[in-house]
């Protein structure tokens, strides 16, 4: 029996994780900024979020839905103080791409629309819904045709704008487009947006799963920008770890639902709602995004004064501790490099190396990581060089 590996292999077999960090077969430990592409922003093995489940499993692990239990309960009241602005409901599923699903679905029923916007560059997952909204046509290609009409704008463009009509039910968008190489959308691009989609009658999905629950110095990233969406995804980091995501919308929308239009025989189940409701304590009783926001800045700071005098940099950008680093250059060596010298990270786009480290990241990690990251965007020069 072999199992299929669909992501390229690392070469490593991890053992254990504790907060930041991650130890492999043979002992060596490594600062893990590669979080599996921003689940772990927690911190592995998070205390809170390992006793919220241990003591669930010792009660009950599998339940459906038409059930109430009192983690339900629980997790309802810890969720409530963070929940993104004007959105009273939530409905968990089990990955972003069905979050992604059930948002698209959602906009088509409320609004009596078909036709979708999406963004170039955007990456909003793999299933057939939600692959028609990506734009990598790598992604999207061997399996077209897929879920129609959808169109993708410009992203960051807001002549584009204007291409939003009446016959549009949802837009789209990552507040940072996380895939493509880590690019933060523009305050008059988000606002420009939520103006025209209110002008035609259009939900404005803002899909969250990587980008949100405090990575960015903000609970949610589109609270940048000054904006409210109509519905939010998320996923990754929600659980601290456990496979779980989200759709939140507000009463308008989801009084208009019907039993039937979404379901998921896993969704929601009670090890799922434990993991919510710790991974909710965590983020607002350590003061999660605050901490994000200052130790992004930081990390930045040092980033940029170690990398400065490298030609092969164009430029580090992002927000909070989601930042990625755009070389002139593909990112293998460099991750190589970093990798040999006990730094996880992972690449984005074509040229940029991506950071999603935990929140519990020290300053003596980002030192040691931006000195292994250097260390491989010399080696990427001096190859390119001698080439």
């Amino acid at each position: 029996m072999k199992l299929i590996q669909l992501y390229g292999d690392r070469g490593l077999k991890i053992v254990k994780g504790e907060g930041q960090y991650v130890w492999d077969i043979n002992g060596k430990k490594y600062i893990d900024m590669h979080t599996g592409i921003g689940v772990a922003f927690l911190g592995h093995r998070n205390k809170i979020v390992v006793d919220y489940l241990r003591r669930q499993m010792d009660q009950i692990i599998t339940l459906s839905n038409s059930f109430s239990t009192p983690i339900k309960d629980e997790m309802v009241s810890m969720v409530d103080k963070i929940k993104p602005d004007n959105m009273d409901n939530i409905i968990l599923l089990n990955s972003g791409t069905e979050a992604v699903e059930a948002a698209l679905k959602t906009a088509r029923k409320i609004t009596g629309r078909k036709k979708i916007i999406a963004f170039k560059n955007a990456f909003h997952g793999r299933t057939s819904g939600s692959l028609s909204v990506t734009w990598n046509k790598k992604y999207r290609e061997p399996f077209e045709p897929l879920v129609s009409p959808v169109e993708f704008l410009n992203f960051n463009d807001i002549n584009e704008l204007s291409k939003i009509d009446e016959q549009t039910a949802a837009v789209i968008v990552e507040p940072i487009q996380g895939e493509s190489g880590v690019i933060p959308a523009k305050q008059d691009f988000m606002r420009a947006l939520r103006e025209v989609t209110e002008k035609v009658g259009a939900l404005l999905i803002v899909d969250e799963v990587q980008a949100g629950f405090g990575r960015t110095g903000k609970v949610w990233a589109y609270q940048h920008y000054g904006i409210v969406p109509d519905l939010l995804t998320a996923g990754k980091a929600i659980g601290g770890g456990f496979p779980v995501s989200a759709l939140f919308l507000p009463d308008w929308i989801a009084g208009k639902l019907e039993e039937g239009d979404h379901g998921s025989t896993f969704g929601g189940n009670p090890l799922a709602m434990a993991a919510v409701t710790a991974a909710c304590k965590v983020l607002y009783d350590d003061k999660v995004p605050e901490q994000a926001y200052h130790k992004g800045e930081l990390f930045m700071k040092i980033l940029k004064d170690k990398l400065a005098d490298l030609k092969s940099v164009k430029e580090i950008r992002g927000k909070g501790l989601m930042i990625g680093i755009d070389s002139r250059f593909p990112p293998a060596t460099t991750l190589k490099v970093a990798q040999d010298n006990g730094v996880l990270v992972l690449k984005a786009g074509v040229t940029v190396i991506r950071l999603l480290p935990p929140y519990v990241i020290s300053q003596d990690d980002m030192e040691v990581a931006a000195n292994a990251i250097r260390e491989g965007l010399l080696k990427t020069e001096s190859q390119r060089v001698t080439s």
